[in-house]
């Protein structure tokens, strides 16, 4: 933070119930009328606009007319109350600076209240604000909330320093590395610009679109240790691709003071994989995420379904018979990535999707994501967590299957009870030992001409084999089984 400030803060935070309020004030553009115009008002005080308001000389005294957007903290400084505020109207933003502020006024500083402000015009590094100021309420039923503005294209370019102070939005950034003085290390965030701090204070972090590099910063005074946003920063990693809204305040370069952090990767309104899986039975969930394999295509009651196997950056997804044309279903192929709504269900274990409904996302991002070796997690509670994820258990040992009353063994059979035929389901067992499960070809994943589907057959109790597959749950893992491989020896993979 630019002005560091000696004293400890009051941090009586109703600046929680500021932001969270955008979408329940008036959201209409101010009329010409109500904008500040650069007239004389009606007690004959000098309103500036907004471009007058920027033209005027550092130091000169001002008075603007401006709609809240969000404040920070109220404290007491020198014994008198004040508080920081961010404002707009329909040509601009502002920054009012320590305002003289009662504590009982800076409650009604609600989203969308309009206030007189005067002041002192000052520019500090860059940022021009307001201070020395005071200010009045002005007509209670003019308010207005600012849109948000996407000035991602606007990275590295003259065009963003003139939206200084609005609230604005950056998309799909990656998180980049912040380092420390006489620091080798590298870190997603620090607690104060230079990794002095504790949690508390204020995070800095750095994001890139490729090209430019900005730091940008999560005020604690704006948005304090146990808002969402501040949390977020502090889960951030490098490499993480990220939404950032909040005003773009200025610090020998834009260094916005930011609101809130979302997934770069999902669409608004899209789940999280953590918040997919927190979801209750049942829930209607929304996720993103990139086709791995599906099953075939097949109708319905007279509709045309299909079940995708479904991975992102973070975990796995199974959505089972989504409603799906023929045509749409060639189009599903590996790396494709598509919006889901339907949904989500708990079955004997296996975490799923249905009744869903799928969209095809309007992006060139492709993901076929890596095989997880899981061999290590066999008998462990951490496996569940891979679930539905591409993986692959190596150098386990085909054991014997068994039907009911039938004392022969089988290293296969044909549907689990053994009741099948061939170009049913295989269902075969496999050990490392201590653990033994069972595994499944999906004939309406891999059917019968497919060389996994072949190779199975092929199986004889005792032969040492590592498989790949989607780690399906059925009381336990039951991997849809895609690729197997004979281990010649012990010691080979």
């Amino acid at each position: 933070m630019k002005k560091l400030l000696s004293l400890l803060l009051v941090l009586t935070l109703a600046l929680t119930m500021g932001l969270t309020l955008y979408s329940c004030a008036n959201n209409e553009t101010p009329d010409d009328d109500d904008e500040t115009d650069g007239e004389t008002g009606d007690d004959g005080v000098r309103i500036l606009s907004h471009a007058d308001y920027l033209a005027a000389e550092d130091g000169s005294k001002v008075v603007i007319e401006a709609y809240v957007q969000a404040k920070q903290g109220w404290w007491e400084k020198d014994g008198k109350g004040v508080i920081t505020v961010y404002l707009q109207d329909n040509a601009g933003g502002y920054f009012a600076y320590n305002l003289a502020c009662t504590e009982e006024n800076a409650k009604k500083l609600t989203p969308g209240t309009k206030i007189r402000v005067t002041g002192d015009k000052a520019t500090w590094d860059g940022e021009v604000e307001i201070m020395n100021g005071t200010f009045e309420f002005c007509d209670e039923n003019d308010t207005y909330i600012a849109p948000i503005v996407d000035v991602t294209s606007l990275m590295g370019k003259d065009g963003l320093i003139t939206h200084m102070n609005e609230f604005v939005s950056f998309k799909k950034l990656t998180v980049a590395a912040s380092t420390k003085k006489d620091d080798t290390n590298k870190y997603a965030f620090l607690y104060k610009w230079d990794g002095s701090g504790v949690q508390g204070d204020d995070v800095y972090f750095n994001v890139t679109d490729g090209e430019n590099t900005y730091t940008f910063v999560v005020e604690s005074y704006l948005c304090g240790k146990d808002t969402d946003v501040y949390k977020a920063a502090e889960a951030l990693k490098i490499g993480d691709v990220i939404n950032i809204e909040g005003f773009l305040y200025w610090y020998n370069g834009a260094q916005t003071h930011v609101t809130k952090i979302s997934d770069g990767t999902k669409s608004e309104g899209v789940m999280t994989y953590d918040q997919y899986l927190a979801a209750e039975d049942g829930a209607k969930v929304v996720v993103e995420a990139y086709v791995q394999a599906k099953q075939g295509w097949w109708e319905k009651d007279g509709k045309g379904v299909i079940s995708v196997y479904l991975q992102d950056e973070v975990g796995g997804y199974f959505a089972y018979n989504l409603a799906c044309t023929e045509e749409n279903a060639k189009k599903l192929t590996a790396g494709t990535k598509i919006k889901i709504t339907g949904d989500k269900a708990v079955w004997d274990g296996e975490v799923e999707i249905m009744n869903g409904t799928f969209e095809f996302c309007d992006t060139e991002e492709t993901l076929v994501a890596t095989v997880t070796d899981v061999t290590s997690l066999m008998g462990t509670e951490e496996l569940i967590n891979h679930m539905n994820k591409f993986v692959t258990f190596k150098n386990l040992t085909v054991a014997k299957s068994t039907k009911k009353d039938d004392t022969a063994e089988y290293a296969f059979l044909y549907k689990w009870d053994g009741s099948g035929v061939q170009g049913d389901d295989l269902y075969f067992n496999l050990t490392d030992g201590t653990n033994t499960y069972s595994f499944v070809i999906e004939s309406y994943l891999c059917g019968k001409d497919t060389d996994v589907y072949k190779a199975v057959e092929a199986l004889k109790v005792g032969d040492k084999v590592s498989v790949e597959g989607f780690l399906y749950w059925y009381n336990g893992p039951q991997a849809h089984v895609i690729k197997l491989d004979k281990v010649t020896t012990p010691e080979a993979e």
